[in-house]
């Protein structure tokens, strides 16, 4: 790092959990986050912001009136722009220093397989099932952390799944299809049918920014457990999860 980089961080620098060598982890760090919405906005800010080397921002929708509520990536002249650049833009002049990679797609398949395979860590900020599915698969097989947030009406959750690390001692943690199986009927909710509390959704994503920042600098993360906030009440709740040994995601097979 520069001199200018050593200023920029330093009040990271000065954390003995981080320190000049976990800042340089993730000057060194690749990420990837799905959703450039309320739950990408914040959780790529913090990221871009504490220096992150490279990120890459995937969403295939353009910046609405109705996003700017809660969407702090975007402005009023965003409107119609696709979110992946304007929020590549946004990053851009928050901190040059982070390569912006900006995807306007959905992504599916092999470009999915390809890009968490290519990165360290995994935010999981889109707003549908098949593509939370999907992401956990992809992360599954290529042995990436995941980092997954949700948002609606009051009512945000955040858990981490990293089939690296053990969730407890003796127990391999658990992956996103343990909880959510992908065999069971789930109905799907939106924002713009529900409503969501913008200040919610900067909550949920700073905590997702703040999970993949503590696995690239190696502190610990909430694998094992699924943190559930009232956004009403400000009540935390948090429950420990269980791998699915018949996971057809993550448990070996035969």
């Amino acid at each position: 790092m520069n001199d200018q980089q050593l200023l920029r961080y330093s009040r990271h620098i000065l954390l003995d959990d981080i320190g000049i060598e976990g800042q340089q982890r993730l000057r060194d760090a690749r990420v990837l986050v799905v959703g450039a919405g309320g739950l990408g906005s914040p959780a790529a800010i913090y990221l871009a912001a504490s220096g992150v080397g490279r990120l890459t921002l995937v969403d295939d929708d353009t910046v609405d009136l109705t996003n700017l509520q809660r969407q702090i990536l975007h402005g009023t002249p965003d409107i119609g722009v696709a979110k992946a650049i304007s929020g590549a833009n946004a990053l851009q002049r928050l901190n040059p220093d982070v390569e912006v990679v900006p995807i306007i797609a959905r992504l599916d398949g092999e470009r999915l397989t390809v890009l968490v395979g290519d990165s360290d860590v995994v935010l999981d900020c889109s707003d549908n099932f098949a593509t939370r599915h999907a992401i956990n698969r992809a992360c599954v097989a290529a042995g990436v952390p995941l980092v997954s947030g949700a948002a609606l009406r009051f009512d945000g959750q955040i858990a981490t799944f990293d089939l690296r690390r053990s969730a407890t001692e003796g127990t391999r943690a658990p992956c996103y299809a343990c909880l959510f199986p992908e065999s069971d009927e789930v109905e799907e909710v939106a924002c713009s049918t529900m409503g969501v509390f913008a200040p919610l959704t900067g909550i949920v994503g700073a905590m997702q920014a703040a999970e993949a920042a503590k696995i690239l600098v190696g502190l610990p993360s909430l694998s094992g457990r699924l943190q559930i906030l009232d956004a009403r009440t400000m009540e935390w709740q948090t429950i420990a999860l269980d791998r699915d040994p018949d996971c057809p995601v993550c448990s070996p097979p035969g």
